[in-house]
């Protein structure tokens, strides 16, 4: 299982599902973050978080714990 935190700097991954978290999925759901849309690591803060992914054209910043509740297919 691979999630959205382990994807490498410039590197896709489809958005397969969330874990548990009914809020995180909430949260997600509502930027635009829905099962089957490429998600691209755009960027990580120096101490690496939090991150910087892009989705439709639009980018966000995530911790990295939240990231680890995004599993994802690589691209």
């Amino acid at each position: 299982m691979k999630t959205l935190a382990d994807l490498k700097k410039g590197e896709i991954g489809i958005i397969q599902s969330f874990t548990n978290d009914d809020t995180l999925s909430l949260k997600m759901l509502e930027m635009g973050c829905l099962p089957g849309m490429e998600v691209c690591l755009r960027c990580a803060a120096p101490l690496g978080d939090p991150i910087c992914i892009q989705i439709a054209g639009s980018s966000f910043a995530l911790r990295r714990s939240e990231a680890n509740q995004i599993i994802i297919k690589s691209n």
